[in-house]
């Protein structure tokens, strides 16, 4: 029998909400958006802080151990895509990265009712199905 598959939101926001909410983890400035997590105990981490912590870590520890380092060390040097994962947030459900199907389509519907220009600008959704995802780059 195969696995189930998790999944993984993100959300794409505006510029002037990702200053914001790396600065405030808690959302405390977007009440609805801060009472959806709550809701799912679910958290917010932005995806270029995410990147550069695995290469800091990666320096920490050997980068020899992080087959992703070069790739990632490059993503976050290229201003282009460090303006795009700026603004990108993983959310965490009970602080892990990746969660069962119900728990997605509950939250994807939620996060989906605040999509605005002015914020929350779109919701993605991805499984962890290889078929479905790129893969790391041959290094």
């Amino acid at each position: 029998m195969e696995p189930a598959l998790q999944f993984q939101l993100r959300i794409t926001v505006s510029p002037e909400l990702a200053d914001t909410l790396r600065a405030d983890p808690t959302c405390a400035s977007h009440a609805a958006l801060r009472n959806v997590l709550r809701r799912h105990d679910a958290t917010l981490k932005c995806q270029f802080d995410a990147f550069a912590d695995y290469v800091s870590e990666a320096e920490r520890e050997g980068t020899e151990n992080y087959p992703l380092y070069q790739w990632t060390r490059e993503t976050i040097e290229n201003p282009e895509k460090k303006a795009k994962y700026l603004r990108s947030f993983t959310v965490y459900v009970n602080g892990s990265e990746v969660y069962g199907k119900d728990i997605a389509d509950i939250l994807e519907n939620e996060l989906l009712q605040l999509v605005r220009e002015d914020g929350i600008q779109r919701v993605s959704r991805f499984d962890t199905n290889p078929a479905n995802n790129p893969q790391p780059p041959q290094r």
